[in-house]
């Protein structure tokens, strides 16, 4: 069996990796995190902890014992990036610049690091928007996002490490942080059950592709088995919803429940991409994958978890 190391796998989208590399039965999991502990995890997962000040030189000593990998962590988010874009910098690109140094000199079957779909387009000048589409983007994230696919893609070209880039949609489901400046799926439902207004930047907000977790996580197995090294694959629905499409959705199961919704229309932001949809024929084309159901039926089992759940145990807020 080979083993694969995710790093970030403790965090919402790698939970839902490890449950699917684990689904599979092929492989070993190995993952590592900065936390020093997670309890959480399914038993049969080995944790290696990882803490940001220590090196990349110490986190290959585990990758040495390992054959592939899926490189899910990452320090900030959009909105962050905004608010200290030197720290965007200095926090993310030079730890994966060392860790694609490193992992080239390793015997890796593959090498899969997640870049950002919604943010590295920039302003769409065709929709869907394909790997080819023209990458400007306008925010601190998404130009070190970039920034780092190129070191990758000059690693695969120079020494041959067998990378392949992700680059996913908006990632929504169970168990996703809220009010973290990033997903507003989870923030909007955590919103309604917190009485909080919903807060829509423009008529009806951007456009996005919006993709259920497990979705996500089939498809970074997917890229990780099937996908070509030195490849670049989008991963999401294909569809852009907007945010007030979204709220719709989600008002009458609010209402439903006897809360009072409330939604504010603000003025469009700057650094907002008015629209960002993804093609996802590519990867199809490449490993077979798609999403296995609806938006809306996600979406109303997403708001099923949440009322299930959020009392009881919420959500890192």
């Amino acid at each position: 069996m080979l083993t694969t190391c995710v790093i970030g796998g403790a965090g919402f989208i790698g939970r839902f990796v490890l449950a699917e590399l684990l689904r599979r039965g092929d492989r070993h999991v190995v993952v590592v995190g900065r936390e020093d502990d997670a309890p959480h995890l399914p038993a049969q997962v080995r944790y290696v902890q990882h803490p940001p000040d220590i090196t990349t030189e110490l986190l290959v000593k585990t990758l040495i014992s390992v054959d592939e990998v899926i490189d899910l962590a990452y320090a900030t988010v959009p909105q962050t990036s905004f608010q200290n874009p030197v720290n965007d910098i200095l926090v993310n690109l030079p730890e994966a610049v060392r860790l694609f140094e490193q992992a080239a000199l390793l015997p890796l079957r593959k090498f899969v690091w997640v870049s950002s779909g919604g943010t590295v387009y920039g302003p769409a000048q065709t929709l869907p928007q394909s790997e080819g589409h023209p990458t400007n983007p306008i925010s601190p994230y998404g130009i070190t996002k970039l920034a780092i696919e190129k070191y990758a893609h000059m690693y695969f070209h120079f020494s041959k490490l067998p990378v392949v880039c992700v680059r996913p949609a908006n990632a929504f489901g169970p168990g996703q942080r809220v009010y973290a400046g990033q997903g507003f799926i989870g923030t909007a439902i955590a919103s309604l059950l917190d009485g909080r207004p919903i807060d829509i930047f423009g008529e009806d907000g951007t456009i996005r592709d919006y993709l259920h977790v497990r979705d996500m996580a089939t498809g970074i197995v997917a890229a990780l088995v099937d996908g070509q090294p030195g490849e670049v694959y989008n991963l999401g629905s294909g569809e852009g919803y907007s945010n007030r499409y979204v709220v719709d959705i989600l008002l009458p199961l609010a209402r439903a429940k006897g809360l009072t919704p409330e939604i504010r229309i603000l003025p469009e932001r700057l650094f907002d991409v008015k629209a960002n949809v993804l093609d996802i024929s590519k990867l199809h084309a490449h490993t077979g994958w798609q999403p296995s159901q609806s938006f809306s039926k996600s979406l109303e089992q997403t708001w099923d978890w949440y009322v299930a759940n959020y009392e009881r145990a919420p959500i890192d807020k």
